[in-house]
C-alpha cells in the first residue's frame, strides 16, 4: 500500500499545557441559537463553575445559571425568550423494576428574564419518571409548546394512582404556563410506539413495533395503516415529516440488506425510496413546517446538503470561510442568515463562532480548550490494510513539535463499537500527544460511517477480526517508521476498554501496558445485564446475538477468562454510577488479575457515569491514565 503523506507537526512551547486544561470541562461545551439569531445560550466554565450563560447580540450576558455537576444532554431555544436544558441523573428505582438503577431525564425551562426556572411535569402528580422522550418544540399562534413522553399513573378519584406500565403517553406542554395536555396514548403490548408531530401540534403519524414477532406498522392521523413490515432486530424508525408535503420518512435496515429511507404518503399509497446511495449522519427539519430540508453527510469532515438553494449557498460559504478545518454547523435562526458554528482541526482546539451571513462577519464566542495553536497535536486520516485485505481508516495524531519518526505510540480504539473517530480535537488524544505520544484511533470493522456492509463485517468479531484490525494499525505505523512497535500501549473506553483488555489477554506480545476505562471484561455477564434491564426483550436478545454472538461463544472472547495470560500491566478506571457498563465489570477483572498474580491498578470514580460527565472525576481519570502510561511506556526515547 502507498504510504500516506504525514503532516508536519508545528513548533510548540517546550512545556506542554497542564493536564487540567484537557481534563476539566471545556470552556464551551454546548451552545444553541434563538429563533431570531439575536441570542445565544452557551454552557461552559465561568471561573471554576460550570454555567449556562445567555448572551445578546453584543455578547452582553442576559442571565447566568450555575449548573453544578448537572449531566447536560441537550440545549434548545423556544423562540427568543426561554431556553430548554435537557439533563439526566442516576436514580435508584427500588423494588419492582427490571433494574436497580436508571438514568432519568429532566427538561428544565429557563426564561431569559428573572422568572424562576421550572421542570416539565414537575407539578403533575400523575406523571412520574421525568421526561421519557423529547419530540421537539413548535410555535403556534405566538406561543411555544414542547412535546414529551411521560409515564402516567393509573386510577381515578376513587382509587390511589398506581404504576401499571412504564410505556409513556405523549404530552403537549405550554412552555410559558407549564400546562400539560395528553395528545396520544401509549403502546399497549410488548414493544414501543414512536410519534411524529405536525406544525399544528397534532400527531401526524405513529410507528408501532411488536417485539415478540418483529412486526411493525405506521398509521396516519386517522389511524389508517400506511406501511407495515417485519424487522426482527427492531431496526426501523420514523425520521420525520418528508420534504414532499403530506409524507413521512421511515428508516429501516432489513436483515441482510442495505439500510433505506422511504417517503410514505400520509393518505396511503406507494412509498418512494429516497436518499439512495447517500451516507446520512444527521437529518435537518424546518423549525416551523417540521418538514425535511437537508442532511449532513457522514464523512471525515462534515459536508452539508440542503434542498433549498439559499440554505445550500449559506452552508457552502460557511464551510469555505474556515479552510482546512472541520466546520460543525450547530444551529441557525429561522431566516438561516445567522449561524452558530464550531470549528476544530490542526491548530484549532474547538472554537465557537456566531456567523452573520448578511454582513459576512464571524464573531468568536469562546474556545473549548484555550491553548495556542502550536500546542495542538496535528491530526489526519490515514489508511491501511487489515490482515484479510479490508481497508481500514484511522485518525493519526502526532505530538506537537516532534518528527514523525520512531515515536512511542498509544493505540486508542473507540467505544460503541458502532461509532467512529474523526480528525478533530479529542481531549484524551491531545493530552497524550502533548506528552510526546503518537496516537492512533482505528475505525476497525464494525465501526459506523463506512456503510452497512462494513458495520456488519464486525458482527460476531469481538476479540477476533475487530481486534486484529486494531493491531494491524500498529504494524502499519511501525512499517512506515512513524512508531516504535516496542513502545506501544493500548487505551480505550467502553468497547475500546474491552479492546484494551483483549489486547493484552486474547492477544500477546504487542503492548507494554493497557488502560481500560469503563471497559467490558465479561461479555456474557454484560449481555445478561442488558437482557435483564430490557425485561428479556426478544428484540434485544436477537440484536445482541447478531452483533456479539451466541451465549456459548462469549467466554472465548471475554478477557476476564484469560486474565492469567495478561502479558502487560493493566489499569482499570470505572465510574461507580455507570449504568451502561456496570462497575462490576472492572471489579471482576481486577479480582481475576490479582488472583493470577498480574500487575493491576483499579481507579474508582465516585458518582461518575459511563460518559465522564463530571469535571473532577474527568480530570482524575486523565491524571491516572497519563501517570500509568508514562510509567510503563516513557515518552522519551532514552528510557
Amino acid at each position: 500500500m502507498v504510504a500516506t503523506a504525514i503532516i508536519a507537526a508545528p513548533a510548540f512551547a517546550a512545556e506542554p499545557p497542564p493536564l487540567s486544561l484537557y481534563g476539566s470541562l471545556p470552556g464551551v461545551e454546548r451552545a444553541a441559537m434563538s429563533a431570531s439569531g439575536a441570542r445565544v445560550a452557551l454552557i461552559g466554565r465561568v471561573g471554576e463553575k460550570r454555567t449556562l450563560v445567555l448572551l445578546d447580540e453584543a455578547k452582553k450576558p442576559l442571565r447566568a445559571v450555575d449548573l453544578g455537576d448537572a449531566k447536560v444532554r441537550g440545549l434548545y431555544w423556544a423562540g427568543d425568550d426561554r431556553v430548554l436544558l435537557y439533563k439526566s441523573d442516576t436514580t435508584n428505582l427500588g423494588a419492582g423494576f427490571t433494574t436497580d438503577r436508571a438514568e432519568l431525564f429532566t427538561m428544565l425551562v429557563i426564561p431569559v428574564g428573572q422568572e424562576k426556572p421550572w421542570i416539565v411535569f414537575d407539578h403533575n402528580e400523575r406523571i412520574t419518571g421525568g421526561v421519557q422522550g423529547f419530540y421537539g418544540i413548535q410555535q403556534r399562534e405566538g406561543r411555544y409548546y414542547g412535546y414529551f413522553g411521560g409515564i402516567t399513573l393509573e386510577g381515578d378519584f376513587r382509587s390511589t394512582p398506581y404504576l401499571r406500565t412504564t410505556d409513556p403517553m405523549l404530552y403537549e406542554v405550554d412552555l410559558v404556563t407549564g400546562k400539560t395536555l395528553e395528545i396520544a396514548r401509549r403502546y399497549e403490548g410488548e414493544g414501543f410506539r414512536d410519534w411524529l408531530i405536525g406544525n399544528d401540534g397534532k400527531v401526524r403519524a405513529w410507528l408501532d413495533f411488536e417485539a415478540r414477532s418483529g412486526k411493525w406498522e405506521v398509521q396516519n392521523a386517522k389511524g389508517q395503516r400506511i406501511a407495515q413490515g417485519v424487522n426482527r432486530l427492531g431496526q426501523v424508525s420514523l425520521v420525520g415529516l418528508g420534504g414532499t408535503p403530506g409524507t413521512v420518512i421511515l428508516a429501516e435496515e432489513p436483515e441482510g440488506q442495505d439500510g433505506r429511507w422511504t417517503e410514505i404518503p400520509e393518505s396511503g399509497g406507494e412509498a418512494k425510496e429516497i436518499m439512495v446511495g447517500t451516507n446520512v449522519d444527521h437529518a435537518y427539519f424546518d423549525e416551523n413546517s417540521r418538514q425535511f430540508i437537508g442532511w449532513r453527510e457522514e464523512a471525515d469532515r462534515p459536508a452539508y446538503h440542503f434542498s433549498d438553494a439559499f440554505r445550500q449557498k449559506v452552508a457552502n460559504a460557511t464551510v469555505k470561510a474556515f479552510p482546512g478545518l472541520s466546520v460543525h454547523i450547530q444551529g441557525w435562526n429561522d431566516a438561516f442568515d445567522k449561524l452558530l458554528v464550531m470549528t476544530e482541526g490542526v491548530g484549532d482546539p474547538q472554537t465557537w463562532w456566531r456567523v452573520n451571513i448578511r454582513t459576512g462577519a464571524a464573531g468568536e464566542l469562546g474556545v473549548s480548550y484555550p491553548m495556542d495553536a502550536g500546542s495542538v497535536g496535528p491530526m489526519q486520516m490515514v489508511n491501511y490494510k487489515a490482515g484479510d485485505g479490508l481497508d481500514i481508516a484511522a485518525v493519526l495524531t502526532l505530538p506537537p513539535g516532534r518528527e514523525a519518526k520512531n515515536l512511542p505510540v498509544i493505540v486508542m480504539p473507540h467505544g460503541g463499537p458502532t461509532a467512529r473517530d474523526y480528525p478533530g480535537f479529542d481531549w484524551w488524544v491531545q493530552a497524550l500527544a502533548s506528552r510526546g505520544y503518537a496516537v492512533l484511533q482505528p475505525n476497525f470493522r464494525g465501526s459506523d460511517g463506512y456503510g452497512v456492509a462494513f458495520r456488519r463485517a464486525g458482527n460476531r468479531e469481538w476479540g477476533r477480526k475487530m481486534q486484529s484490525d486494531i493491531s494491524d494499525g500498529l504494524a502499519w505505523l511501525a512499517a512506515q517508521g512513524i512508531a516504535d512497535p516496542k513502545r506501544a500501549c493500548i487505551v480505550g473506553a467502553s468497547y475500546g476498554g474491552y479492546a484494551a483488555l483483549a489486547g493484552v489477554t486474547l492477544q500477546q506480545g504487542l503492548y507494554r501496558c493497557a488502560v481500560a476505562v469503563a471497559g467490558v471484561s465479561d461479555v456474557a455477564k454484560l449481555v445478561a445485564t442488558d437482557l435483564r434491564a430490557s425485561a428479556y426483550d426478544k428484540t434485544m436478545k436477537a440484536a445482541l446475538a447478531e452483533e456479539i454472538g451466541a451465549k456459548t461463544d462469549l467466554k472465548a472472547i471475554s478477557p476476564v477468562a484469560f486474565a492469567a495470560r495478561a502479558d502487560a500491566p493493566v489499569m482499570l478506571i470505572h465510574g461507580k454510577d455507570d449504568l451502561r457498563v456496570p462497575f462490576e465489570q472492572s471489579k471482576a477483572m481486577d479480582a481475576a488479575l490479582r488472583a493470577a498474580g498480574k500487575p493491576v491498578e483499579l481507579v474508582v470514580l465516585p458518582g461518575e457515569d459511563h460518559y465522564l460527565s463530571r469535571s473532577a472525576t474527568r480530570l482524575a481519570m486523565l491524571e491516572a491514565l497519563v501517570r500509568f502510561v508514562t510509567a510503563h511506556n516513557p515518552p522519551d526515547a532514552g528510557r
